[in-house]
C-alpha cells in the first residue's frame, strides 16, 4: 500500500516532536544519573500512571491480542488478564514499600534485603541477565511487530523498519532520559488511543464487516466471545483459565507484571513524589490495562475473522511477507491496510508511538541495571555523574541494536511470550514472600533463577528432540512445580541472611511485622511493625473485581447483553465507591 502525503506528514511530524523532547531535556538529563534514571524522584502520579500504560500499549501487544483471539478466542485472553492479581497486589500492598527503600533499581534492593559477595553476585549478575539479555528478548519481541506493521502497511522490509523505527526512539530515549521518555509517554499514549479507538470505529463498519451486529452474528466469530472458555473441555479450561488464575499470576515474572513489583513499573514508583503518588501511579495503570484499553483490539482481532479466515489468505493477501513471518499476529496490521487516508496516518503514528514509548522504557531500565548495578556497583565505582550519564546513553545505543538483531530471528508475538512465561516460571513467589518472609536468602533467588533458566532451556532446546511434544501450558506447570520446589528446598537448608542485614532491612521499609516474628524476637529493640497487610490483601481483592466488572461491563455493552452489563457495572461502580472511602485509611509515611 502507498501512504499519502497526509499521512506522512503526520507521522513524520510525530517522529519530530518526540525528539525535540528529547533534545529539550537532554541538559537536565546529562546533569546525574539519579536525574538520567529516576527524573530527581520528582514525578507526579498521573503522569507516571499513564506511562505505566504507555509503555505496555507496546506495537506487539495488538497483535499477541489478536494472536490469542484468533487461537482460542476472547476467553483466551485470561493468560495476561490473570495478572491483574498481581497488579493489584502491587499496587496496594508493594508500592508503598518500593518508594520507602529509596534505592536507585529494583536491583540494588538485593543489597538492601542481602547482604555478603553473593548478594553483590546476585545484583551484578541479575544486572547482566535482566538488564541485558532478558530485556534484549523482550524488545526483540516488541520490534518484531514493528517488522510486521512496517512490511504489510508500508511495504518495508525488516532492515529497512527496524533502522527507521529506532533511531529516533533511541536518540531522544539516550538524550532525555527517563524525563523524556515520562513526557513523550504522556502523549505516546493519547495518540495510540486515539488511533485504536477510531481504527476499531471505522474497521468495525466496514463492508467486508458489516457493523457490530453482523460481525457477531457470525458462526466463525460467535464461537469465541465467552469471557471464560467452556468448562465440559478441559484442553481448554485449564490452560486458559485454570492454570492462569490459579498458578500463573503469582508463580511466573514477566516484564511489566511482576508479582511484587519489578523492572520499568518499580522505576517509575521509586521516581514518584512519594508513596502515595506511587500507590496512586500504579492503581491508573492497572485499571486502564486491565478494563480500559483491550476491547479495541479484541474487536479488530475478531473482525479480521471475517475478512483473513486463515493464515493462507493473509500469505496470499501479502505474497512479499516472508513465509516465516506468517502467523495470525499478523492479521491486526492487515486489518489495518483498509483505512483512509489521514486515519491511516494517525494510527501508524499511534502504533509507532506504542512501539517507541515500549522500546525507550526498555532501553533506559535497561542501561541503568548496566550503569547502576555493574558499571557503578563493579568496574568503576569512583566514576563521575557525567561518565555515568554517557555510559548509560551507550549502553542505550547497544542495546537497542542487538534487540534488533534478534528480532529479525522471531517468527510471532505468541512465541516470544510463551518463552518469556516459561524462563520466569516458578520465581514469582520469591518476589512476593522476600519482603515479609525473613527465611528468603540469597541462595533462594539464585536457586529460583537457575532453576527455571535451565528448565525454560531444556523444554524449549531438548525436550522435543527427546520424547513427544507437549503443550506450553503443561512446560508452564512443570517448570512451577520444579522452580519452587528447588529453591523452597534450598531456603530451608541454607542460613537466613545475618541480623544486621535483616535489621537494616527492616527498619528501613518497616513491612508487615507478621514474617518477621523471630528478627524481632532477636531484637528487643526493634518497634513491632504491624502494617496493614489484611487491609491491603482486602483492597487488591475489591480492586481486582472493580477492574474486571469494568472490563466485562464494556464486553457486555458492545455485545448488547445489556442486563449483564448493568449488573457488572453495579459492581464496578460498587468496587470504585469501596476503594474511594477505604483510601484515606491507608498509612503512608
Amino acid at each position: 500500500m502507498v501512504l499519502s502525503t497526509i499521512d506522512w506528514i503526520i507521522v513524520i511530524a510525530f517522529l519530530s516532536f518526540s525528539l525535540i523532547i528529547g533534545l529539550l531535556n537532554s541538559k537536565r538529563a546529562g546533569a546525574s544519573a539519579n536525574e538520567f534514571f529516576l527524573s530527581s524522584r520528582s514525578m507526579p502520579w498521573w503522569l507516571l500512571g499513564i506511562s505505566m500504560v504507555a509503555t505496555t500499549f507496546s506495537a506487539d501487544t495488538p497483535n499477541l491480542v489478536t494472536d490469542i483471539v484468533r487461537k482460542n478466542g476472547v476467553s483466551g485472553n485470561w493468560v495476561w488478564w490473570a495478572f491483574l492479581l498481581t497488579g493489584m497486589l502491587t499496587v496496594f500492598t508493594y508500592a508503598k514499600l518500593w518508594r520507602r527503600s529509596g534505592v536507585v533499581t529494583d536491583l540494588e534492593f538485593y543489597e538492601l534485603r542481602y547482604g555478603g559477595k553473593s548478594a553483590a553476585f546476585l545484583r551484578g549478575f541479575r544486572a547482566l541477565y535482566l538488564g541485558v539479555f532478558f530485556n534484549i528478548v523482550i524488545m526483540a519481541s516488541v520490534s518484531l511487530a514493528a517488522i510486521k506493521i512496517g512490511g504489510v502497511m508500508m511495504g518495508l522490509t525488516p532492515i529497512e523498519t527496524l533502522s527507521i523505527a529506532t533511531i529516533v526512539t533511541v536518540a531522544y530515549s539516550s538524550l532525555g532520559g527517563l524525563r523524556s521518555v515520562l513526557i513523550t509517554d504522556f502523549f505516546q499514549f493519547i495518540i495510540a488511543m486515539i488511533g485504536s479507538v477510531a481504527a476499531t470505529i471505522f474497521l468495525i463498519n466496514h463492508p467486508m464487516v458489516g457493523g457490530l451486529g453482523n460481525l457477531f452474528s457470525q458462526t466463525e466469530v460467535a464461537s469465541r466471545l465467552s469471557f471464560l472458555p467452556d468448562f465440559s473441555d478441559s484442553s481448554t479450561l485449564i490452560p486458559l483459565l485454570i492454570l492462569p488464575l490459579a498458578i500463573q499470576w503469582w508463580s511466573v515474572w514477566y516484564p511489566g507484571s511482576e508479582p511484587g513489583g519489578g523492572g520499568y513499573i518499580a522505576q517509575r514508583m521509586l521516581s514518584a513524589k512519594d508513596e502515595k503518588n506511587a500507590l496512586a501511579a500504579s492503581l491508573v495503570y492497572n485499571i486502564a490495562h486491565y478494563a480500559l484499553r483491550p476491547w479495541p483490539w479484541i474487536l479488530i482481532a475478531l473482525a479480521s475473522l471475517l475478512v483473513f479466515p486463515d493464515l493462507a489468505s493473509l500469505q496470499n493477501a501479502f505474497p512479499h511477507i516472508p513465509a516465516d513471518k506468517i502467523n495470525d499476529d499478523l492479521a491486526y496490521p492487515a486489518m489495518l491496510t483498509f483505512l483512509p487516508s489521514g486515519l491511516m496516518g494517525i494510527l501508524i503514528a499511534s502504533l509507532v508511538a506504542a512501539y517507541m514509548s515500549t522500546i525507550s522504557t526498555h532501553l533506559n531500565w535497561g542501561s541503568s541495571y548496566v550503569v547502576n548495578d555493574f558499571y557503578r556497583r563493579f568496574v568503576k565505582p569512583e566514576a563521575s555523574e557525567k561518565e555515568l550519564v554517557r555510559v548509560g546513553r551507550l549502553s542505550t545505543v547497544v542495546l537497542a541494536i542487538f534487540s534488533a538483531l534478534l528480532a529479525l530471528m522471531l517468527s510471532n508475538a505468541l512465541q516470544a511470550f510463551n518463552i518469556l512465561l516459561q524462563i520466569g516460571a516458578g520465581t514469582g513467589l520469591i518476589f512476593i514472600l522476600r519482603w515479609f518472609w525473613w527465611r528468603i536468602n540469597t541462595y533462594t533467588e539464585i536457586t529460583g533463577m537457575t532453576v527455571s533458566f535451565f528448565v525454560a532451556i531444556y523444554f524449549e532446546v531438548l525436550h522435543n528432540r527427546l520424547f513427544d511434544p507437549i503443550e506450553d501450558h503443561w512446560k508452564l506447570l512443570i517448570g512451577v512445580l520444579i522452580t519452587t520446589a528447588s529453591w523452597l528446598l534450598v531456603t530451608l537448608m541454607t542460613q537466613p541472611e545475618s541480623n544486621e542485614v535483616l535489621v537494616r532491612f527492616y527498619e528501613k521499609v518497616r513491612p508487615s511485622s507478621i514474617g518477621w516474628k523471630q528478627v524481632i524476637k532477636n531484637n528487643p529493640s526493634l518497634s513491632e511493625e504491624k502494617g496493614q497487610l489484611p487491609f491491603e490483601i482486602f483492597l487488591m481483592v475489591t480492586g481486582t473485581f472493580t477492574v474486571y466488572s469494568a472490563l466485562f461491563c464494556i464486553g457486555f455493552w458492545l455485545y448488547s447483553n445489556l442486563i449483564p452489563a448493568v449488573v457488572a457495572g453495579a459492581i464496578a461502580l460498587t468496587g470504585t465507591v469501596i476503594l474511594i472511602k477505604k483510601w484515606g485509611k491507608l498509612k503512608f509515611f
